[in-house]
């Protein structure tokens, strides 16, 4: 496991926030490498720029709600909600949400999973930013986009912390804007 380094305070956010970024090798399977961001999160100050940055570039978006995908879309999806000034919809992994819900499967790269929204929870039209701490081979946020779509909403944007660009995650998502702070190829 690598350990963060800090950039020093004037670089820019984008190497301040690589710079805190933990490798963890054959995490959660051997030949998969870990991006984690838990030491972004422990420093406030880079925690609040990182939010701020995504709400820049998220404006224009006329955002209706913020979705964020369990759990690490929640660390940054809900605080981005509040900046935006905007409610907050959980994307939950199947069997956490109770009463009605509309579930969506998907295949990850190390098996296949679902994702459920509250039934009733995305008004017909609501414009939505969907967010996560990573995109990958875009799976899930493949998924989470067509259940929000299913739902009645319109997927206006997706905004990610980091980015494994040679992975093509952003092509599974189509036509919409994505936006991303880190990218790794």
């Amino acid at each position: 496991m690598s350990t963060p380094h800090r950039a020093s305070p004037g670089a820019p956010l984008e190497a301040r926030v690589r710079a805190e970024i933990r490798d963890v090798p054959d995490f959660p399977r051997p030949g998969v490498l870990f991006r984690d961001l838990t030491p972004v999160l422990a420093r406030p100050e880079l925690f609040q720029e990182v939010v701020a940055h995504l709400a820049r570039a998220s404006q224009g978006m006329e955002v209706d709600r913020v979705a964020g995908i369990e759990a690490r879309g929640f660390l940054f999806g809900a605080p981005l909600a509040l900046a935006l000034g905007r409610g907050f919809l959980p994307v939950r992994k199947q069997g956490r949400l109770p009463l009605a819900t509309s579930p969506a499967e998907y295949e990850l790269e190390y098996g296949v999973d679902a994702l459920e929204a509250q039934a009733g929870a995305v008004r017909p039209g609501e414009r939505i930013l969907l967010v996560d701490d990573l995109l990958a081979t875009g799976g899930t946020a493949q998924a989470a986009a067509g259940l929000l779509r299913e739902m009645g909403g319109e997927v206006v944007g997706g905004a990610f912390v980091v980015e494994l660009a040679g992975m093509n995650g952003r092509c599974r998502l189509g036509a919409i804007p994505v936006t991303s702070l880190v990218l790794y190829p």
